[in-house]
């Protein structure tokens, strides 16, 4: 299959270590591509247990790593999200990234952001013991879940609609792209892939790559894209079961209604 070249590739919320993380298709999305500088947009890892990585998820790291050679030519930058909080060190010497909380550049004359979102989230903010407890019941629910992760699946869309997180931290992001004088925004954290503008500022939310749809977001000179995740016929292996679908064609999301007055926003 013939490769696409961008600028930038910007992933985010694979969730290493969970039973629903698609570390496979993953790692086959970014071989599609020859890109410039790759953006790792925060919780790559579901949480600090190693123990729970599968060789799949090894093989992704093991990829960043050979990425971020510098005789690859490649920038391979991680921004740190709630779940990866703490792995900053880790990371620097296990697969060579730097880890920022968050990050911006210049490219064809506009400045770009990339955040990974939870600082919006009031919620994650101010119950981070509650919330490192549901991250371990919601664990074992993955487990127990005999049905291809539906359950769990359902239950990750049912709680970001129900903490109204789009909304939420695409105004805190475009708050603070505001502040910074960036023309785009890049989030992930919602699990919902979207795009919004709002006062001449453009945000991009990269989704995940836990549920049925996974998505990565790239920029090049024509501008910035949502591509979701498709098996293509070079990508199938009879040794490997797949219970999912492909996913939607290439195209932007709904766009967001953004809350007045920035919900979420912490100083």
């Amino acid at each position: 299959m013939e490769k696409r070249y961008c600028d930038t590739l910007i992933l985010s919320d694979l969730h290493l270590g969970s039973e629903t993380s698609r570390a496979r298709d993953a790692l086959r999305m970014l071989k599609r591509f020859y890109f410039q500088r790759l953006v790792l947009l925060g919780d790559i890892f579901c949480d600090l247990n190693f123990a729970r990585l599968k060789k799949e998820h090894w093989r992704f790291l093991s990829h960043i790593r050979k990425l971020s050679n510098p005789k690859r030519g490649v920038e391979v930058v991680w921004v740190e999200g709630n779940h990866d909080h703490g792995l900053s060190a880790v990371m620097s010497h296990l697969v060579g990234v730097r880890v920022y909380q968050e990050y911006a550049w210049n490219y064809e004359g506009k400045r770009h952001l990339a955040i990974h979102g939870h600082q919006f989230d009031g919620f994650v903010i101010n119950n981070v013991a509650l919330c490192r407890w549901g991250t371990s019941a919601y664990l074992q629910l993955q487990k127990l879940d005999s049905r291809g992760n539906f359950l769990a699946r359902l239950i990750d869309r049912l709680n970001t609609r129900w903490l109204r997180l789009s909304p939420k931290v695409a105004s805190g992001a475009i708050a603070r792209a505001r502040e910074l004088g960036a023309a785009r925004v890049f989030c992930g954290h919602t699990h919902e892939a979207m795009h919004a503008l709002c006062d001449g500022i453009e945000y991009f939310n990269t989704g995940s790559w836990t549920g049925e749809r996974a998505t990565v977001v790239t920029i090049d000179a024509k501008g910035v894209e949502i591509h979701d995740y498709e098996l293509e016929a070079d990508d199938r292996d009879s040794s490997e079961e797949r219970g999912q679908a492909a996913t939607a064609a290439l195209g932007f999301p709904r766009t967001a209604g953004l809350l007045s007055g920035y919900e979420g926003l912490r100083s």
